[in-house]
């Protein structure tokens, strides 16, 4: 994963706790779900990122 994939996807997953905790502090459900579903969407491009790079450390490529 390159650096600013990585900073972007944790942007993405700590803008999504902030909304969470928001709606949470504000009793707005619909905040809190959109966070949860940012986050949702952070953690899976973290992990197809985490593939690739799983792949190409066992194939060799850079």
């Amino acid at each position: 994963m390159t650096d600013p994939d990585k900073r972007r996807n944790k942007g993405e997953e700590t803008r999504g706790k902030v909304k969470e905790n928001v709606g949470n502090a504000i009793g707005d459900e619909d905040l809190e779900r959109q966070g949860r579903k940012d986050q949702g969407k952070a953690n899976m491009k973290q992990a197809g990122e985490k593939l690739k790079d799983a792949v190409k450390g066992a194939t060799g490529r850079k």
